[in-house]
């Protein structure tokens, strides 16, 4: 079919959509608008999440008075801070560095007084890397629950609410142990509704999920968790700390980049190009192979029949999920890409690219790939086929093979997955 915007045009200007994205939830672009008021006494700092380096990178540059700290972060995401201890740990399976980063968190915020200052600085992949179980538990166990969590087809919310009810730490038990000093969140979000308590697990806000909440998660996916896990479960001291707790009086919280923030940024660049741009949500989840073949019928009613009237770009975010039933190299973003390339079959008005803004989809370090006209084509001239390659989920072997992955690095911010689909005039 003859493609009416060439491949290269197309593909570069979605590029600088998604660059233009994640270039817009860079810390040390928003942090100085957020600065909490100077206090009578000691500034602290802690963090974890994929962007918390960098955010305690630009929170260092931003803030001119003594301070002190400790954040965790990705391996191969720490950048250099001067008075703030950046520890490197695993994501998405927890490891013992992040395991001892989480103790000596705690250790470091006991003991303050209530002039004192808590600076809490979270972004996405903060649960993993904040693996401190509770009493009873231990770190093979939270790896055990991880490993089933990340395989379920679980949401965010759910697979959150159940970590942070076997945490020593999330749920907001890292504030309560901050009491009485006054804390202060700046928060990255990567999660679908910005909700503070599924960012990282929430370690620094109340909790409103209750241990029965965890135990139908477990419960709902069929979970193979060991069965000390499912007591734990059912004992109240997996309670979090909820909302109104006599501990948690002097919290502000403040998102520092969404999202929405994200997509708004890339929506801009597609308009200086003569683009109409529709915004399908911030915030879409479930299974990334229906996502793919639902935008896939919305792309193809607005090329042939003017749903969203051409030239235009579809944009939206959320965190989608990957129920795991083959050995493939999986990644939702490229998962999705498969569905939507089978549901697009080649129509050649339509490119697309999906990634992650954080430069890592599922665990390869590939942010996501693209989607041509002729991806089918080019498969099948290798000998691949996209439908093979999504019942294996192998969405990343399937791109990569194809020269179409979408390669960043740590991009050292995380506000989720970005998806653009580009319908030509």
């Amino acid at each position: 079919m003859t493609m009416t915007l060439p491949t290269p045009a197309a593909s570069a200007l979605l590029r600088r959509m998604f660059d233009a994205a994640v270039a817009a939830a860079q810390p040390a672009r928003v942090m100085a608008h957020h600065l909490p008021e100077r206090p009578p006494g000691r500034t602290i700092v802690i963090g974890a999440g994929k962007a918390s380096a960098a955010m305690a990178q630009a929170f260092e540059a931003a803030w001119p008075w003594a301070l002190e700290g400790l954040v965790v972060t990705r391996y191969g995401h720490a950048v250099p801070c001067e008075r703030i201890e950046v520890v490197e740990a695993a994501h998405p399976v927890p490891d013992t560095a992040g395991h001892d980063a989480a103790r000596r968190m705690l250790e470091r915020v006991s003991g303050l007084t209530g002039d004192d200052l808590v600076v809490s600085l979270v972004s996405g992949g903060g649960s993993a890397l904040l693996p401190l179980p509770l009493a009873g538990l231990s770190l093979e166990d939270k790896q055990a629950v991880n490993h089933a969590l990340l395989r379920s087809g679980a949401t965010i919310a759910e697979m959150n609410c159940v970590r942070r009810h076997l945490s020593a730490i999330k749920g907001g038990r890292l504030a309560a142990a901050c009491y009485p000093a006054r804390v202060c969140n700046l928060l990255l979000s990567d999660v679908p509704g910005d909700d503070p308590i599924d960012i990282a697990s929430g370690p620094t806000v109340p909790d409103p999920t209750t241990c029965q909440d965890a135990l139908d998660i477990v419960r709902r996916y069929g979970l193979a968790v060991p069965a000390h896990v499912m007591r734990v479960l059912e004992h109240e001291v997996a309670e979090t700390i909820k909302p109104g707790d006599a501990r948690l009086p002097r919290i502000d919280t403040t998102l520092i980049a969404t999202p929405r923030m994200a997509l708004e940024a890339a929506a801009a660049v597609a308009r200086e190009a003569g683009f109409r741009v529709y915004l399908l949500g911030d915030a879409i989840e479930g299974e990334a192979r229906d996502v793919g073949l639902v935008l896939g019928s919305l792309a193809l009613e607005s090329a042939h029949h003017q749903l969203f009237p051409a030239p235009c770009v579809l944009l939206s975010g959320g965190e989608t999920t990957v129920t795991v039933r083959g050995t493939g190299r999986g990644g939702r973003n490229v998962e999705f890409l498969l569905a939507l390339a089978l549901a697009l079959r080649g129509d050649g008005r339509i490119h697309a690219l999906a990634g992650d803004t954080d430069g890592v989809d599922g665990q390869e370090q590939i942010a996501g790939a693209m989607v041509t006209p002729d991806t089918l084509q080019r498969a099948w001239a290798l000998g691949l086929r996209a439908q093979d390659a999504l019942a294996n989920n192998d969405g990343h072997g399937f791109f990569e093979a194809l020269g179409d992955a979408v390669i960043t690095g740590p991009t050292l911010t995380n506000v989720n997955d970005f998806r653009a689909i580009l319908i030509a005039p």
